[in-house]
């Protein structure tokens, strides 16, 4: 069997475009990775060696004290009972607002885009502008409101706060998804006599689950990287593992232990990083599930 050899000159597999790629790759990667590696070995250090200056060495004696130290007994203002504390405060404020604010966004998107109930392009116009608008603004009217409504300073305050600046979120992001399935499979359910909530459980919800691990990995690092919400409206009681980060840092008596400020940071971090890390591939996926069709 004769194989025939392709004229004309092969394809350079190197070019100046390409090394320019993988160098400025390679540079974006070292910008964001250095934070972290300084971050990581500081923490595994002892203060002794930390004051030796050597801030890019890796540990000579390699230690988790710190990261123990950090966990159950840093300092958070009066009390010395770590940021544990605070991380279970976090857990308690996160679950049941991802949980809600996913539920009622896909729920309204969905509305949005098959039923077309009266209004809806008002809605969904308000939604949008509500999405864009600093936050910040809303925190003393909705101090006020829930202070004459008695649950200010609550679990249940913080939980509907995040609820509520998820939803214009959210509801767009599944209702682009809605948007973009075969409105065949609608019609289709309508004509066997599916109702709406039969519908939207029984199709809509199995055929987004791209979109509902897109949205749970924005609400959850959205939510448990929060500070200035938690701050104001969970209470004492049930401040977040951001603000108890904060009062390590900022609570330090005498000398500074940045290995144990460190190990804080990185305990911190480590849930947004499971769950995007956990479930990347799905996040590529529904974003461009949601981009088909708006």
């Amino acid at each position: 069997m004769n194989v025939i050899e392709p004229t004309g000159p092969r394809p350079k597999r190197t070019s100046p475009a390409r090394v320019g790629l993988y160098a400025f790759l390679a540079i974006s990667a070292l910008f964001f990775l250095a934070p972290l590696y300084v971050m990581v070995v500081t923490s595994l250090k002892t203060m002794d060696e930390i004051r030796g200056g050597y801030i890019l060495s890796l540990p000579s004696e390699l230690t988790f004290a710190a990261w123990t130290k950090a966990w159950s007994s840093a300092c958070t203002g009066l009390n010395c009972n770590g940021i544990r504390v605070g991380f279970f405060n976090s857990v308690r404020i996160l679950v049941p607002s991802v949980i809600v604010s996913i539920a009622v966004g896909s729920l309204t998107g969905y509305a949005l885009s098959f039923w077309r109930v009266r209004g809806a392009d008002l809605i969904f116009g308000a939604l949008m502008v509500v999405a864009f608008i600093p936050y910040q603004i809303f925190i003393y009217p909705l101090v006020r409101i829930f202070s004459m409504a008695g649950i200010n300073q609550t679990l249940f305050g913080i939980v509907i706060i995040h609820t509520i600046f998820g939803l214009p979120t959210m509801t767009l992001l599944f209702r682009n998804y809605f948007a973009s399935l075969p409105p065949e499979l609608f019609k289709a359910a309508r004509v066997d006599g599916a109702g709406f909530l039969q519908i939207f459980r029984s199709i809509m919800l199995p055929m987004a689950i791209p979109m509902i691990v897109v949205a749970v990995i924005l609400q959850v690092t959205g939510i448990w990287n929060d500070f200035i919400l938690g701050l104001v409206f969970a209470g004492r009681e049930n401040l977040p593992m951001t603000v108890q980060l904060n009062n390590i840092v900022n609570s330090t008596q005498g000398e500074r232990a940045y290995n144990v400020d460190m190990a804080a940071t990185m305990l911190t971090a480590l849930v947004p990083l499971v769950v995007y890390f956990g479930s990347g591939r799905w996040f590529v996926r529904g974003i461009a599930a949601g981009a088909v069709k708006g």
